[in-house]
This record gives C-alpha cells, sequence and structure tokens, in this order.
C-alpha cells in the first residue's frame, strides 16, 4: 500500500513515515502543496495524509481541486486545527477522515488502514485465503494457524495482492504501490520476492498470469 505524507513539518513528517514504513506501507514525504499536487496528480497513491497548513498551496484547497477533476484518492487530514468547523469544512472539500494534533502514530496507521479497505470494497481487518490468513491490524500474516515470518516488503506484496484478489495485477501497478517513490528496483525484483514468499506461504496461492502480471486466486486457496 503506497501513501503520500503531504506534512510542512519535516521532523514529524519523517516520524510518521517511519511508523508507517514498519506497519507495511511504501511511504513517499512532500513538504510543499505545489509539489503535493504535481504527485497527486501524476503518481498513484493508496492514500495521502494531508497538512491543511501546507506553504504554497493549502491542503484544503488542494483538495477542493482533486474532487472537482475527479481524484478520488482517499484522504486523512492531518492538521492542528482540532476546531468542528475546520473539521467541516474538510470534509465538506472531500475529506474522509480526519485527526488532529497531537495524535498517536498508531491511530494513524489503523486510520490509513481502513480508508483503504473502505475504497477497494474490503471491510474486514483480516483476510483468509484457506490456511492463510493476513492480519492487516497487526501487520501478521499465518498459515494453519502458524506464524509465518514475512519481510516488510514481502509482506506489502503479499497485502496488496490479497486486497486485490482475483484481479490480475501487473509488474507497474506492483512496483508502483509496494515501492517508494524514489526507489527503482531491478527488474527481477519482483520475481525474485514472490519466489520467496512462494517458499514461504501455501504452493499456489500466488499464481503468474503470462504476460500480465500476479494474482491471488480465491479458487486455488
Amino acid at each position: 500500500m503506497r501513501v503520500l505524507i503531504a506534512e510542512d513539518d519535516r521532523a514529524l513528517s519523517a516520524g510518521l513515515a517511519q511508523v508507517l514504513s514498519r506497519a507495511g506501507f511504501a511511504v513517499d514525504q512532500s513538504h510543499s502543496g505545489d509539489q503535493v499536487d504535481f504527485l497527486v496528480r501524476t503518481e498513484r497513491y493508496d492514500a495521502v495524509v494531508l497538512d491543511l497548513g501546507l506553504p504554497v498551496r493549502d491542503g484544503l484547497s488542494l483538495l477542493r481541486e482533486w474532487r472537482e477533476s475527479a481524484i478520488g484518492v482517499p484522504v486523512l487530514i492531518l492538521t492542528a486545527r482540532g476546531r468542528w468547523p475546520d473539521k467541516a469544512a474538510g470534509f465538506a472539500a472531500g475529506a474522509d477522515d480526519f485527526v488532529s494534533k497531537p495524535f498517536e502514530p498508531m491511530e494513524v496507521v489503523l486510520r490509513l488502514q481502513a480508508l483503504i479497505r473502505r475504497s477497494r470494497g474490503e471491510s474486514r481487518v483480516v483476510l483468509q485465503f484457506g490456511d492463510v490468513v493476513l492480519d492487516t491490524g497487526r501487520g501478521e500474516v499465518s498459515e494453519g494457524g502458524m506464524p509465518v515470518p514475512l519481510t516488510a516488503q514481502e509482506y506489502k506484496l503479499v497485502v496488496y495482492l490479497a486486497l486485490a484478489a482475483d484481479r490480475v495485477v501487473s509488474r507497474t501497478e506492483l512496483s508502483e504501490h509496494v515501492y517508494e517513490r524514489d526507489r527503482d528496483p531491478d527488474s527481477n525484483v519482483l520475481d525474485v520476492l514472490i519466489g520467496r514468499i512462494r517458499r514461504k506461504l501455501k504452493a499456489g496461492l500466488i499464481e503468474t498470469v503470462r504476460g500480465r502480471g500476479f494474482r491471488i486466486n480465491r479458487a486455488n486457496a
């Protein structure tokens, strides 16, 4: 799951990015309104954490413009403005959720996970495919009741495929949503990751669809 943190407080942004990365997100950061707008319009994000007090162009104006342009990326507003009128303005502009500073980082993690699940029509925290269980709330994977040790990148890949179950996900889409913007993985990285996951999880869970990409097929679970 790939998210953009749009926050001008660099220390806060870096700290939140670290927490989100540990929770399995691929995280990009931006600190000015112009750059945030450019990234949202040119990159593919599963969610945006948006500060209302961005320099150059404020978050509320950006959000209104995105919604007017039919950009439906889930947006979690993160701001020091905790008064109800400010929250109402955010929701009216098209926000999906709201967290006021100061905040608990794990609250942002859980709210983002919920936003992304809802945006994909998946309301459950726990996803199950036969004996394989993914608890996205806890960030844990098990098979037959036994924990499966996955690296951070392996976990991100499995969760993304699980949330897109039965749909073929292209290599490009996987790369965009599993890796941060400033990383350019080698062409065989996905194959290596898929190979490692297949050795750890149920055989046949992840299919390779030749010439198209990868898929978790519920029929094979």
